[in-house]
């Protein structure tokens, strides 16, 4: 799957070249991680109810649990990495070489003056533009390599912590 050469898009507003929408398969791995999370809620209580332990005596187990069951879900999509790589680091140098030649033409049209004199800057598209070359190189700029969000990410660990804070909080 990592060699399908993929037609992505560095200025596309989901910031991983078009593929965003992998982000919401992870949902689909939801009741996966919260089995899990249940069978560890399980061998918590048991522990905690019978053995005498306390829950924070297992901070650095549910820590690794939930960080685990993020990297199952998620590793997979590091396949995109290598091209979501080189569509940005194209990116930044076909928009950058383009940005140059705007910026340097705007400059002396606007700036030095060299453009027509009796041409009102009020009005004019070439402001808006340059705002819009900038929006663009941004864009690229914040690129992710990996398809998936922050939230998804938040949303998976809460998931497999949930049945462990329903069965083991006070």
């Amino acid at each position: 799957m990592s060699r399908i050469e993929l037609n992505l898009v560095p200025t596309h507003p989901d910031r991983v070249g078009g593929l965003g929408f992998l982000a919401t398969t992870s949902y689909a791995f939801v009741p996966l991680l919260m089995a899990h999370g249940a069978l560890f809620a399980g061998n918590l209580a048991n522990q905690i109810f019978h053995a005498g332990a306390t829950l924070t005596q297992f901070r650095l187990e549910i820590l690794l649990l939930v960080i685990l069951m993020v990297i199952l879900v998620v590793g997979p999509l590091l396949v995109f990495a290598p091209q979501l790589s080189r569509a940005r680091r194209t990116g930044l140098r076909e928009y950058g070489t383009v940005a140059q030649r705007y910026v340097r033409d705007f400059d002396a049209k606007w700036v030095r003056g060299k453009g027509s004199a009796d041409e009102p800057i009020l009005g004019t598209g070439d402001i808006q533009s340059l705002a819009d070359l900038g929006n663009s190189f941004s864009i690229i700029q914040e690129m992710r390599m990996v398809p998936v969000t922050k939230h998804a990410m938040f949303q998976l660990a809460a998931a497999t912590l949930a049945p462990s804070y329903r069965c083991c909080s006070p």
